[in-house]
């Protein structure tokens, strides 16, 4: 794979390095500085980073919205201070209770759908400008600030007297330490993340992404389906395609109106902008949308310039 792209890096992140080593691997073996990632993966996970490369990285804050998908497993019997195997436990351990198929499909259905939840007390979240790990550590109160996230599907399974083992499709911002946690909290015993790894970020498998080890030593070997170009790039949002001439204004940063327009457009939401080549134009967003009049008053937002081939120089 030739240097100066744009586009999308599929990657499977191994157990150990952070994600930042994966965007610095990245950076090295593509001779690229403008890389980064549309969400963090713990060190011992494991699993798929969308790496956005070039002008890609314009995209990167509108990419977090594709939900994921996790597998893992989650230890019962105990929780720990950090919510996964990293921390210290929390009390003695607990009897788990029996689970049978039912009793499993039950607690599922009662963590699927909109959930309010409390991040780890380890994380890096900030608050007054400090990461919850940092006052953890520090010995001082982790605030308790619930977030809103949607847990589209959860799918349990008893693996052995101490193990679940868990299929997860949620929003961007989830913690999944937080949802091992809860479930423990839930059965009465105590239970953390015992292992987590991400398969898929909105279209994209983890089957498709080359090795981290392949990125850092041999990029040279980097297969061409683990690159995606800009123009390939998907994003959760309506499409709209655009004249040259609106096009070109856009691209300058002005305010369209297109007619003819089909979609599920809301104001004030985004929209993918493309030009009549399918060259993906940038992302603007909805000021108004007349539907009996196909109407739609659109705005930049993200602008990517010309339409770039996959191979071409920035």
């Amino acid at each position: 794979m030739s240097a100066s792209r744009h586009g999308l890096l599929l990657v499977d992140k191994p157990a150990g390095p952070t994600s930042h080593d994966v965007v610095e691997a990245a950076r090295r073996a593509l001779k690229e500085r403008r890389i980064g990632h549309t969400g963090t993966l713990d060190p011992a996970a494991t699993g798929l980073l969308v790496l956005c490369v070039g002008r890609a990285t314009r995209l990167q804050h509108y990419l977090l919205s594709w939900p994921k998908t996790y597998s893992g497993d989650i230890r019962l019997g105990w929780a720990t201070t950090t919510y996964d195997v990293e921390g210290e436990p929390v009390g003695e351990p607990a009897a788990v209770p029996p689970l049978d198929e039912g009793t499993l499909a039950a607690l599922a259905a009662r963590f699927r759908g909109e959930v309010d939840q409390l991040p780890p007390p380890y994380s890096a979240k900030k608050t007054g400008g400090k990461k919850f790990y940092e006052l953890a550590r520090a010995g001082e109160e982790v605030p308790l600030q619930p977030k809103r996230v949607t847990i589209h599907e959860v799918t349990l399974q008893r693996r052995d007297a101490e193990h679940i083992a868990f299929e997860v499709t949620c929003s961007s911002g989830t913690y999944l330490r937080s949802l091992a946690h809860d479930i423990g909290q839930t059965l009465g015993c105590g239970g953390h993340l015992a292992t987590l790894r991400r398969l898929r970020i909105g279209p994209w498998q983890v089957s498709r992404a080359v090795a981290a080890e392949v990125l850092a030593n041999r990029p040279r070997d980097i297969p061409e389906e683990a690159f995606v170009p800009l123009a390939d790039v998907a994003l959760p949002f309506p499409t709209v395609v655009l004249n040259p001439v609106a096009a070109s204004h856009f691209r300058h940063g002005q305010d369209v109106v297109v007619r003819e327009a089909e979609g599920d457009f809301v104001s004030g939401k985004e929209v993918v902008v493309r030009d009549r080549d399918g060259g993906l134009v940038g992302i603007g967003v909805a000021l108004a949308y007349l539907p009996r009049a196909r109407t739609l008053n659109l705005a930049p937002r993200a602008v990517l310039g010309a339409h770039l081939e996959a191979g071409s120089n920035p």
